[in-house]
């Protein structure tokens, strides 16, 4: 499935099975984010950080790599990186199904611009924002880091959590990020 992002009036994200049709305004000034689940919460990230949306396949395995990496695949001649975003916000461990899917994402580092896969259960929706409506994270305090927290959103009563994919995927330390996810999540509902 091919993302083609740009600011044009209409983007398809799909194949013959899937199609999800985001229909805007040219000269918009909405941003459209893909959601997708992990363990019951949905999660936004910007679509024209998106490259690519592919089944679940495995990956070769890295020796010595923290269990949130699951490997690299071959992507038409470029060596993609996996990580399991599950893993990475301290969530259980689960079976892959025939829904989980991989959001092959381009990701910019200090380095320049590097491919890069998440593994989430499913994708949800693209939802075109405003940035008036997205709400800060909740301040957590110095003990957990919420710089990839581009802000929260409520749709359709969803608490939808943004991510910014650039400073989420380069984080020294990935772990990190489940604590404070829990801690996000329980705020944001109370």
């Amino acid at each position: 499935m091919q993302v083609q992002g740009s600011n044009s009036a209409s983007t398809t994200v799909g194949n013959a099975a899937t199609q999800i049709e985001i229909e805007g305004q040219a000269g918009d000034s909405n941003d459209q984010y893909l959601t997708f689940i992990m363990a019951d919460e949905e999660y936004g990230v910007d679509i024209l950080c998106v490259q690519e949306i592919r089944g679940w396949e495995s990956a070769t395995p890295l020796p010595n790599a923290p269990t949130h990496i699951k490997g690299v695949i071959n992507l038409r001649g470029t060596i993609v990186p996996i990580i399991d975003l599950r893993q990475c916000f301290g969530l259980e461990a689960i079976e892959y199904t025939a829904v989980t899917v991989v959001i092959v994402l381009k990701v910019k580092t200090e380095e320049g611009s590097r491919i890069m896969g998440m593994v989430v259960d499913a994708v949800s929706d693209v939802y075109a924002l405003a940035q008036s409506e997205m709400r800060s994270a909740p301040d957590l305090g110095n003990a957990v880091n919420t710089d990839f927290i581009k802000g929260l959103v409520n749709v359709n009563d969803r608490m939808v959590i943004l991510l910014d994919i650039d400073k989420l995927l380069t984080l020294d330390d990935v772990k990190s990020i489940s604590k404070l996810t829990a801690d996000m999540v329980s705020e944001a509902k109370s």
